[in-house]
C-alpha cells in the first residue's frame, strides 16, 4: 500500500451506495489502515451519519436509489463544507464530471471496469482529498487564530510591508488616533501620528529597523494621552516565507502604564520599608522552627548593639532572648502572643527591658516573626515614679520647708541614677539661696555648700531669678560655675517656684538622657507643689492669727465705739463743763470696760494736774502721786498736759524703777494707760486718762478712736462755752493793739495809705471768708489796686462810696479772726487799722475764759499789747441780735449786710434796691423778697419770739 495512505488510518470514512466497488472499497479500508468504515446504503443515511458522527471523508456513488451523489454532496456542503466529499461512478461522462465539480465535489473517480477496478487507487485519490482538506483547515485554523490575536481589544497590532510601511490596523490602534486607516495605510511605520514626539520617532524606527535586518526588535515608549501620557511597551516581529524571505513584520504595543506604575510604587514601598527598617527603634528578627534565624533587620543595633552578622553569629534565637520565651502549644492555638515580658544584654553587658511579639509567619522559610520593643526607660520611670508616689505622700505629712528639702535629698537616689543632691531655699530677707539639705555624696564630690546670693552671678542663683531649668552633660563647660574644682560632672538645677533651687548630680559626663531629665522635673514640680502647701498652709495660719487678732480688735473695738456712742448721746443732752466731764469718766468705766478714767486741768500758778472728774476704782491713785506737767517723764498725764499729744503705756511694770508713779498704778492693778489731750481750736480744755487692768489694752485703733474722742470732748465743752456766751448778759470788752504787717486790714492800710475798719459782717462760705470794711482818707479806687497786691485779698467789691472812702466787701483767700473767735464764744466788735498800727475790740462773754482769748489772739498776731478791759451787762435790745440771727440763712445774711453796708437803708438812699441787687447778681424782686422776709423774722425775734420758725427759711 502507498504510504499516503496511512492518512486515513485515524479517520471516519462514509461509504455510501450499493454498488459493487463499495464493498471493495470497504474492504479495503479494513484491512489496509486503521479507518473507522461506516457504509451507507441510502443518500439519507448517508447524511445522518455525517450529521451525528464525527466524519472525515465520504466516498460516495452516482446512483443511490431514489437520489444521486450529487444530491448527497448539496446536503453535506450544507451542513460541512470543508468536509472532503469523492464521488466515484462507472457510468461517467464529461457532463457529469463538470456537474460534480460545479457542486463542489473534492475529487471525481470515473472507475475502470470491474475486473481491471484497483480499490487502492480509489483510497490514494481519497487519502490525497483528505490531506488537502486537512491543510486546508489548518491554515484557516491559523487564520482564525492570527485573526483573534490581531483584533484583540488589549494589544494594538499593526502589519507592516517587507518595507516598513503599514499595510492593516487592528481597532484597537486605530482608536488611538483620530485620522481614518486610508489616510496612514502605506506611510513608514514611525511616520505615523501615533508617535508625534521626535524621541518617540526615532526608537520606534530603531525598533523596524531591527526587524527589516530579521531579528525580534522591542523598546518601551511613551506617547501623550488626552489625560496623562500612556507608557507603550512595542515590539517587532518579522514574517518570512518558505524561501526566507522577508514578506512582513507583525508590530505588537501594549499599555504598560498601569504595570509602569505599578512597579513604580512597589519600589517606593520597598524603600518606605527598608527605611522604616533601618531607623524603627523596635527590632524585627525570623526564624525557622529551629530557631535559626531567616531574617534579621538592619537596625537590630539599636537595642542589641549588635550588627545583623555579629547577631547570627551569636547562634540561635534562644541565645539572644532567652529559653522558654513561649509556650509553642499556645502560639499554635493563637497564631499570635503579645507582649512577653523578657530580659536581654546588649554587647556593652547592659540589661535591657523588652516586650516582645510572637507571630506565625510563612515568609521564605521563616515561620516565627519576632518584634522587640525596648522598655528599658519605661520600667525605669515607672519604678521611679512609684517612689515619687511614695515621696508625695511624705511631702503630705511634711509641716516645714526644711522637712520638704530633706524629703526630696532623701528620694533622689530611689528616683534617679545620681545620689549627689541638695536643696536651696530662698531667704526673703538677706536675698540669699541658703542649702537647707543636702546628700553626702554631693559634699563629697563637691565640698561644703555655703549660701549663695540671689544675684543671678551662679548656676543656682541664675536659675532662681531667672525661673529657667538647666541641664548640663559637664557642668565644668557653664561659664557661671562657681566651684571649678567639684568633681561634678553632669548636673542640672531646677528652681522650685519662688521657693529656691533643686539640685542634682553625677560624676559622669552625659548622665541626664530624656528620661532622667523628665523625672528631675517631675520631682521637682512635686517638692515645689509641697512647698506651696506648706508656705499656703502658713500664710492661713497667719491668716487665721491676724483674723483672730481682729476679731479680738474689733469687739474690744465694738465696746469702745459704743461707749462713744453713748459718751455722744450724754454730751448732747449735758448742759454744763462738770456734767460733760463727770459723764465722760462714767461711760467708760461703766461695765468694766476700763479700770479708771478721770480729767484733769493744770494749775497756771502750780503747774501741777488737778483733777476735775474722775470715776472707776481710783483706789487712792489721785491723793497718791502728784501729778506735775512735764514733758519728759512722769505720769503719762502731766507729759500729755505739757505736750498736748496722747501717751500710750502699754505696760506699766515695764519701767518700775525709773518712775515713781509707777509703782502707785501697778499696786492698784492699773496696768496700762492712754492720756488723751482735750483740745479744740488749739484750745485746750484738760487732760483725759484712762487706766486697764490688762496690759496692752490700747492699740493702734483705741488709741486713734479715743483720740478722736478728746476731740470730741473739747469740741462739745467749747460749743457748751458758746452756748453760754450767747445767753449770758456779763461782757469783758478788752481791747488789742496789734503791730503785725501780715495782718490783712493792716497791709491794705499800708499799701492804700488810709485807715480801714472791720464793721461786722464776716461770713465764710465755699467760695471764701467775706468782710465788710470801711475804707476812710482815700478813693476806693486806690484801695482796689492796692488789694491786687495783697495775696490774702482774692477779690473787692464795692458796696457805697463818697468822696473820701465808702464801703466794700472784700473776700479773702484764709479765714479771718473773726471766726476764729466765734468758734470760742468771743464776738470781735471792731477792728481798725491804719498806715500805724492796728487795734482789735473783742467781746468775752463771762462763760468764756478770758486767758483762751488772749492765747488766740498772742498766736494769731507777732505783737499783740492788752490796752483795756472792762466789764458790763447787755440789754435785752442787745441779745435780740444773736438770737436774730439764729434764723437768717447765709444768703439772707448776706442780702441783708450788703444792703445796710451800700446805704440802702439811708434816708435819703445811698443806692436804690436795684444798685444792690446788681451788686448781689439777683434781680431786683428777688432782693426786696429778701429783705421783707427780712425784716418779718426781726421783727418775730423782737415782738413774738414764738413765731419764729422751727428752721430757718430759706426764701
Amino acid at each position: 500500500m502507498d504510504a499516503s495512505v496511512g492518512t486515513l488510518d485515524t479517520a471516519h470514512v462514509v461509504l455510501a451506495g450499493t454498488s459493487d466497488w463499495v464493498a471493495s472499497v470497504a474492504t479495503a479500508l479494513r484491512t489496509s489502515t486503521d479507518a473507522t468504515v461506516l457504509v451507507e446504503p441510502t443518500a439519507e443515511d448517508a447524511l445522518d451519519a455525517v450529521r451525528t458522527r464525527a466524519v472525515d471523508c465520504v466516498l460516495t456513488g452516482y446512483e443511490l436509489g431514489d437520489s444521486t451523489g450529487l444530491d448527497l454532496l448539496t446536503n453535506v456542503r450544507e451542513y460541512a463544507p470543508s468536509l472532503p466529499v469523492v464521488l466515484c461512478t462507472a457510468a461517467g461522462s464529461e457532463s457529469l464530471a463538470s456537474d460534480a465539480v460545479a457542486a463542489g465535489v473534492d475529487d471525481y473517480i470515473a472507475l475502470s471496469e470491474s475486473d481491471t477496478f484497483d480499490p487502492m487507487a480509489v483510497l490514494s485519490r481519497a487519502e490525497r482529498c483528505l490531506r488537502d482538506a486537512r491543510r486546508t483547515e489548518t491554515r484557516r485554523e491559523r487564520a482564525r487564530q492570527f485573526d483573534a490575536i490581531f483584533h484583540d481589544s488589549r494589544t494594538a497590532t499593526w502589519v507592516l510591508d517587507g518595507d516598513g510601511d503599514l499595510e492593516r490596523v487592528n481597532q484597537t490602534a486605530q482608536a488611538m488616533i483620530d485620522e481614518t486607516v486610508a489616510d496612514v495605510v502605506g506611510r513608514p511605520f514611525w511616520t505615523l501620528p501615533w508617535w508625534d514626539t521626535d524621541g518617540t520617532r526615532a526608537d520606534v524606527e530603531q525598533i523596524i529597523d531591527t526587524a527589516l535586518d530579521g531579528a525580534f526588535g522591542n523598546a518601551v515608549v511613551t506617547r501623550p494621552g488626552t489625560d496623562e501620557a500612556h507608557v507603550v511597551e512595542l515590539s517587532a516581529q518579522p514574517v518570512f516565507s518558505e524561501r526566507g524571505e522577508l514578506v512582513s513584520i507583525v508590530v505588537e504595543g501594549v499599555d504598560i502604564t498601569t504595570r509602569v506604575e505599578l512597579e513604580r510604587d512597589l519600589r517606593q514601598s520597598e524603600e518606605l520599608h527598608r527605611v522604616t527598617l533601618n531607623n524603627m527603634t523596635d527590632t524585627v528578627l525570623m526564624t525557622d522552627e529551629a530557631g535559626d534565624y531567616t531574617y534579621v533587620c538592619p537596625n537590630v543595633h539599636f537595642i542589641f548593639g549588635y550588627s545583623a552578622d555579629e547577631i547570627r553569629a551569636l547562634g540561635g534565637i534562644d541565645e539572644l532572648l532567652g529559653e522558654d520565651l513561649f509556650d509553642r502549644d499556645e502560639l499554635a492555638a493563637t497564631g499570635v502572643l503579645k507582649n512577653i515580658e523578657c530580659t536581654a544584654t546588649d554587647k556593652l553587658g547592659r540589661e535591657h527591658t523588652l516586650l516582645v511579639n510572637v507571630r506565625e509567619v510563612s515568609i521564605q522559610d521563616g515561620s516565627l516573626l519576632y518584634s522587640c520593643r525596648d522598655i528599658t526607660k519605661r520600667k525605669q520611670r515607672e519604678e521611679a515614679l512609684a517612689t515619687l508616689q511614695e515621696t508625695a505622700r511624705d511631702f503630705l505629712y511634711a509641716e516645714t520647708d526644711h522637712e520638704i528639702a530633706q524629703h526630696v535629698v532623701d528620694d533622689t537616689g530611689g528616683v534617679l541614677d545620681a545620689a549627689a543632691s541638695a536643696v536651696y531655699l530662698f531667704d526673703a530677707e538677706t536675698n540669699d539661696l541658703r542649702p537647707a539639705a543636702s546628700s553626702a555624696e554631693i559634699e563629697r564630690l563637691h565640698g561644703p555648700l555655703s549660701a549663695v546670693h540671689a544675684d543671678a552671678g551662679t548656676l543656682v542663683s541664675h536659675s532662681f531669678v531667672e525661673d529657667e531649668a538647666l541641664f548640663f552633660d559637664d557642668v565644668h563647660d557653664a561659664p557661671k560655675l562657681d566651684h571649678r574644682a567639684t568633681d561634678l560632672r553632669s548636673a542640672a538645677y531646677v528652681p522650685l517656684g519662688d521657693h529656691g533651687v533643686f539640685v542634682v548630680g553625677s560624676p559622669a559626663v552625659g548622665s541626664f538622657d530624656d528620661v532622667a531629665r523628665e523625672l528631675v522635673d517631675l520631682l521637682a514640680a512635686t517638692a515645689e507643689a509641697a512647698l506651696d502647701r506648706v508656705a499656703r498652709e502658713s500664710t492661713l495660719r497667719e491668716q487665721d492669727r491676724e483674723l483672730q487678732r481682729r476679731n479680738d480688735q474689733l469687739t474690744a473695738l465694738n465696746r469702745i465705739n459704743e461707749t462713744i456712742r453713748e459718751i455722744d448721746q450724754a454730751l448732747v443732752q449735758a448742759e454744763t463743763r462738770e456734767e460733760i466731764e463727770h459723764t465722760v469718766c462714767e461711760r467708760l468705766t461703766a461695765d468694766d470696760r476700763f479700770a479708771f478714767a478721770w480729767i484733769g486741768t493744770a494749775d497756771s500758778t502750780t503747774g501741777t494736774l488737778e483733777p476735775r472728774a474722775w470715776a472707776g476704782s481710783e483706789r487712792g491713785y489721785l491723793d497718791s502721786v502728784t501729778i506735775q506737767q512735764t514733758a519728759a517723764g512722769g505720769d503719762p498725764t502731766g507729759r500729755v498736759a505739757a505736750t498736748q499729744e496722747m501717751v500710750m503705756v502699754t505696760n506699766v511694770a515695764a519701767k518700775l524703777r525709773q518712775e515713781s508713779w509707777r509703782k502707785h498704778a501697778l499696786s492698784r492693778d492699773f496696768l496700762s494707760v492712754l492720756s488723751i489731750p482735750l483740745a479744740y481750736n488749739e484750745f485746750t480744755y484738760g487732760v483725759l486718762s484712762v487706766y486697764a487692768d490688762n496690759q496692752r489694752a490700747f492699740d493702734e485703733t483705741a488709741r486713734a478712736v479715743l483720740g478722736e474722742l478728746g476731740e470730741t470732748i473739747a469740741s462739745a465743752t467749747s460749743a457748751l462755752e458758746r452756748k453760754h456766751a450767747l445767753l449770758t448778759t456779763s461782757l469783758t470788752r478788752v481791747e488789742f493793739d496789734i503791730d503785725d504787717s501780715t495782718f490783712v486790714l493792716a497791709r491794705l492800710a499800708s499799701r492804700a495809705d488810709c485807715s480801714v475798719s472791720y464793721r461786722g459782717g464776716v461770713q465764710q462760705t465755699a467760695a471764701g471768708t467775706y468782710v465788710f470794711v470801711t475804707v476812710e482818707d482815700a478813693s476806693l479806687d486806690a484801695v482796689e489796686r492796692a488789694a491786687e497786691d495783697v495775696l490774702a485779698i482774692d477779690d473787692v467789691q464795692r458796696i457805697s462810696a463818697d468822696g473820701s472812702g465808702g464801703v466794700v466787701r472784700i473776700r479773702l483767700a484764709q479765714p479771718f479772726v473773726a471766726l476764729e473767735l466765734a468758734d470760742h464764744g468771743a464776738v470781735l466788735r471792731r477792728a481798725t487799722a491804719d498806715v500805724e498800727r492796728a487795734t482789735l475790740v473783742i467781746d468775752i462773754p463771762e462763760s468764756v475764759e478770758l486767758h483762751h482769748v488772749s492765747e488766740l489772739v498772742e498766736r494769731s498776731f507777732a505783737t499783740v499789747e492788752l490796752r483795756s478791759k472792762r466789764t458790763f451787762d447787755q440789754s435785752n435790745a442787745q441779745t435780740a441780735g444773736p438770737r436774730f440771727f439764729e434764723h437768717l440763712t447765709d444768703r439772707q445774711l448776706e442780702v441783708l449786710q450788703t444792703a445796710y453796708y451800700s446805704g440802702f437803708f439811708e434816708s435819703p438812699r445811698e443806692n436804690t434796691g436795684e444798685d444792690v441787687a446788681a451788686m448781689l447778681d439777683i434781680s431786683p424782686p428777688a432782693f426786696y423778697q429778701h429783705v421783707r422776709t427780712v425784716q418779718r423774722k426781726l421783727f418775730s425775734v423782737l415782738f413774738d419770739d414764738t413765731g419764729v420758725p422751727a428752721h430757718p427759711s430759706t426764701t
